[in-house]
């Protein structure tokens, strides 16, 4: 019994390092995000109700999205290619920025 709960322990601890190390830096993200506002709007809100907003969105919900772009596990005519091109910094530096807006 100790030994799974020390396992366990040992599993968790692990499972928040990886979380606390995954966040980007929110200041180079809004000077990548030029690019993303002609549709979702300089402070993260569309204006147009097709494009969804970035403001506000949860930091690891953004960072998957952006990854299944890049990917090709999800598509889009538009957002395909405009993940492509981003490294993993440039997504979590995107996602910091944008679920710090309000």
């Amino acid at each position: 019994m100790k030994k799974i709960v020390v396992a366990t322990m040992a599993s968790l601890l692990l499972v928040t390092a990886n979380i606390s190390m995954a966040g980007g830096d929110a200041a180079a993200g809004k000077a990548k995000s030029a690019t993303c506002a002609g549709c979702h709007g300089a402070a993260g809100i569309s204006a147009n109700p097709l494009w969804p907003n970035l403001a506000g969105q949860k930091e690891a919900y953004i960072v998957k999205q952006l990854k299944a772009f890049r990917s090709g596990t999800r598509t889009d005519p538009m957002m395909s290619p405009m993940a492509k091109p981003l490294s993993d910094a440039d997504i979590d530096n995107l996602a910091a920025y944008f679920s710090g807006l309000k």
